[in-house]
């Protein structure tokens, strides 16, 4: 943990210059709430679920061990009956012993094919048979994913800028009004990043008085830096080969070359010629947990002991705006470089290695031209190119979580919470029936007194340990934080990686979660230990994803 107190430029005051191994205590905060201080109503039925899961990534050794279990319970009862417990154990007896078995074997095939009953195994053999039957038929019908690893980008010190770097990149493009130049000072300030946010080298080569790069060439050269350090990151701590991997993908909203990106990881990494590579554009920030669902419905539809690779990242290179409408501008003061990979599993025997086990994931799409709209690539009055956000993303956005929520909630929800959800509905409906009949005979009044029920916001604390809430900007994770009445601790993760990395895009929950599981002490992560992730992007969507922590 570490944090140097200067403004980047050797002064002694100003913020900060934070590295990616801060923690919040690093940010300068001082009265602070642990989970230890908080009583969470964890649901006692979920607990038990969940364990459920966290001992079900073990039922493959569980089987191994009960077939051995099985067949020593078939000797044990050879040996009863032939009375050989007194016996010295010499090779004739051991060849005894498998022959009553092997003839044991056979008079069983012939008792099913006569339909005589399996009347010649002891009852602790048949129980024990009936156990694994039913174990095998449970492994056969259910296909889980498993997160075997992740790997989050990590800048290199060239890549890095301060507040004042970022400004002064911003006055070397020749291109901004003092207007503009003061705007995005203003949102710098406000923005909840910090001192030590990566930018693409063909960008911040001009502080050193060289010409920034758009050209395709540098994106394909930041792409190939985020992308290839991330994949062979993820693939080391999965142990797992390229060649092993039967599904590629990677998404990337702004930037999409021929050959694909796909294409490039297929290449640099000798994957095999049948894997199957799907290519994500244009989902914004959103798309991390839509590859993640891409993933899980392919690795469930394919064949045992099968092996997904994500990637998720933005390419900031080409996408640097060089007008001044202020819809526009805000782009260039939150995004930053970042990328992550995720090597995920269908087998049941990856369970007991992997670091989490996928529980559900949501996809909702808003509709009308508002969603469409606040989120949008497009020209300027003077035709440079930028993504202007609307100032109905807010709005927008709030209605897509709700019914975001709203399905995810009985997944997750303990009886408890989902039953107060239930009541509050009826009585409302109730209660504007009666007001609706009283008015119908001119009682007005009467209606006017009708007790009011507000809507009922459940508290998914009770169902959910960990929040990785995508860091999309600072008003985003207190407005989250403030409506689903979140603790300090829950936001953590989320404030700390818009501080140390900026907004990511869709990579940013990967940072977050990273945070939760290495370097946060006010909430640590446990086996067993729900973890959300909540993301936001253009179009507009809001996903989500549980994991469970193994």
């Amino acid at each position: 943990m570490e944090a140097i107190n200067n403004d980047g430029n050797g002064n002694g005051n100003g913020m900060r210059r934070v590295t990616s191994e801060s923690s919040m205590s690093d940010a300068g905060s001082s009265s602070y709430r642990t989970a230890k201080d908080y009583r969470i109503r964890k649901s006692s039925l979920i607990g038990m679920i969940d364990w459920t899961h966290v001992l079900g990534a073990h039922a493959p050794m569980v089987m191994v061990a009960g077939i051995l279990i099985l067949f020593a319970q078939i000797v044990n009862q050879v040996v009863t009956t032939h009375g050989l417990q007194e016996v010295s154990w010499t090779m004739e007896t051991v060849q005894q012993v498998f022959g009553e078995v092997s003839l044991l074997f056979i008079s069983l095939y012939e008792s099913i094919a006569e339909s005589r009953g399996f009347s010649i195994f002891s009852p602790a053999v048949k129980i024990t048979a009936l156990v694994l039957l039913v174990m095998a038929w449970v492994l056969r019908k259910q296909k889980p994913v498993y997160l075997l690893s992740f790997a989050t980008f990590k800048a290199p010190e060239s890549w890095r800028v301060t507040h004042d770097e970022v400004l002064e990149i911003m006055r070397r493009q020749k291109c901004f009004t003092e207007d503009s130049l003061e705007f995005l000072r203003k949102i710098l300030e406000r923005s909840g990043t910090g001192q030590a946010t990566a930018w693409p080298p063909g960008i911040v080569q001009c502080l050193e008085d060289k010409p920034s790069d758009r050209s395709i060439e540098a994106s394909r050269a930041e792409a190939e830096t985020v992308i290839f350090d991330v994949v062979e990151q993820a693939l080391k701590k999965a142990n797992v080969n390229p060649k092993e991997i039967d599904h590629l993908i990677i998404n990337c909203s702004l930037f999409s070359p021929t050959p694909s990106l796909c294409a490039m990881v297929l290449s640099k990494f000798g994957m095999r010629s049948d894997c199957r590579t799907y290519n994500l554009s244009g989902m914004g920030c959103s798309a991390s947990i839509i590859s993640i669902d891409l993933a899980e419905q392919l690795l469930r539809s394919s064949k045992r002991n099968s092996k997904a690779l994500v990637v998720s990242t933005e390419i900031l290179t080409p996408n640097f705006y060089h007008g001044n409408e202020r819809a526009f501008l805000i782009q260039n003061t939150l995004f930053r470089c970042g990328g992550a990979a995720m090597v995920l599993s269908n087998s049941w025997f990856d369970g007991k290695r992997a670091l989490y086990k996928l529980l559900h994931t949501v996809r909702v799409q808003g509709t009308g031209e508002a969603a469409y709209q606040c989120v949008y690539e497009g020209e300027d009055a003077n035709g440079e190119r930028g993504v202007r956000l609307s100032k109905d993303i807010v709005k927008v956005a709030g209605k897509c979580m709700e019914k975001n929520f709203t399905t995810l909630g009985p997944s997750v929800l303990p009886y408890t919470e989902q039953a107060l959800v239930v009541v509050t509905i009826v009585a409302r409906f109730l209660l504007k029936q009666v007001s609706n009949a009283l008015k119908s005979y001119g009682q007005e009044d009467m209606a006017m007194k009708l007790p009011v029920v507000k809507p009922y916001v459940p508290d998914f604390k009770t169902g959910i340990d960990h929040f990785c809430i995508h860091a999309g900007g600072r008003a985003v994770i207190d407005g989250i934080e403030k409506n689903m009445k979140l603790e300090t601790f829950h936001t953590e993760a989320s404030r700390m990686t818009l501080m140390n990395y900026g907004n990511t895009s869709s990579s940013s929950i990967w940072y977050e979660l990273e945070y939760i599981q290495e370097q946060q002490r006010t909430n640590t992560l446990k086996k067993g230990d729900r973890v959300l992730q909540v993301a936001f992007g253009s179009g507009f969507k809001c996903t989500s994803a549980v994991w469970l922590k193994l």
